[in-house]
């Protein structure tokens, strides 16, 4: 517990460094925690929320961005990146996060440039350090400070630290962007991201909070933990979960057996594009 609250110490430094803050939000829990530690360090007059009003946000995590936002007592800004617009991230490239967080910051920082906040912040945590990342580059490109990263601090660590600050999101399942659920090469549309997001909130409400759907086209690849496929496989479940599917879309609603895991879209990439791997934001 003392190196936790050493690490929170130099977190609370590094904000304190910065001066007046802009935070890319997404109402996760590890940009819920910065922003939280930037509220305690600076103050609510020297920080500011940025939300990225985007099709690959589920509009869920949307509305709960700015109830947390405005639950914090924090000024907030919702902007459009309008990353769908470049070709470049429409053709999902393996390094389509670069394009992504390459948009998103720029107008960040330009919008919070206008109002007199001149660092801007991410939520990288020291647990991405070694994970696929093309949007890391983007950040360091524009100068984009991650102090939770700088502090050391761990995706575990950031949730015990949120319990403890009474923040909702401690236990929240991770997050990524819609974008991730689509293999690079497919077309990343507005239509194909509604798509999976519909098929998605169709298999949380079968009562698995932690889950993806891949998308295949025409199949959707749904992925729930290893201890949850005997659940997913009960009567009444699994029909509930393949009549949401299909309404979604799908004409085919298969089950991953290798169960849920972070960035399986980027195990095609292990191959002749590994190196991709090795430059190391990652599909989830």
């Amino acid at each position: 517990m003392a190196q936790l609250e050493e690490k929170e110490r130099k977190l609370h430094a590094l904000l304190r460094g910065y001066g007046r803050v802009a935070l890319g939000f997404s109402g996760g829990v590890d940009s819920s925690f910065l922003l939280r530690a930037s509220l305690d360090a600076l103050g609510p007059e020297n920080v500011l929320a940025v939300i990225a009003d985007t099709p690959s946000l589920p509009r869920k995590e949307f509305a709960e961005a700015l109830r947390l936002a405005e639950g914090m007592g924090v000024a907030c800004l919702v902007i459009d990146p309008d990353e769908l617009s470049d070709p470049s991230y429409a053709a999902n490239p393996a390094d389509r996060c670069y394009f992504c967080k390459k948009h998103l910051f720029e107008l960040v920082a330009q919008v919070a440039a206008e109002k007199g906040f001149a660092c801007v912040l991410d939520g990288n945590n020291a647990d991405d350090a070694g994970d696929y990342r093309p949007g890391r580059r983007a950040a360091l490109e524009l100068g984009v400070k991650s102090p939770l990263m700088e502090a050391g601090l761990t995706k575990a660590e950031i949730r015990v630290l949120s319990a403890k600050a009474g923040l909702p999101t401690a236990d929240k399942p991770a997050m990524a962007c819609l974008a991730s659920r689509i293999p690079y090469g497919t077309p990343v549309t507005a239509e194909v991201l509604a798509q999976v997001e519909r098929a998605e909130e169709a298999v949380r409400g079968a009562g698995f909070a932690q889950c993806r759907v891949r998308h295949h086209g025409e199949v959707a690849r749904v992925e729930v933990p290893v201890a949850g496929l005997p659940a997913l496989l009960e009567n009444g479940v699994r029909e509930a979960v393949v009549q949401g599917v299909k309404a979604a879309g799908y004409r085919y609603v298969t089950v991953d057996l290798q169960g849920y895991r972070t960035g399986s879209l980027n195990e095609g990439l292990a191959g002749g594009n590994g190196a991709l791997l090795k430059k190391g934001t990652a599909s989830t």
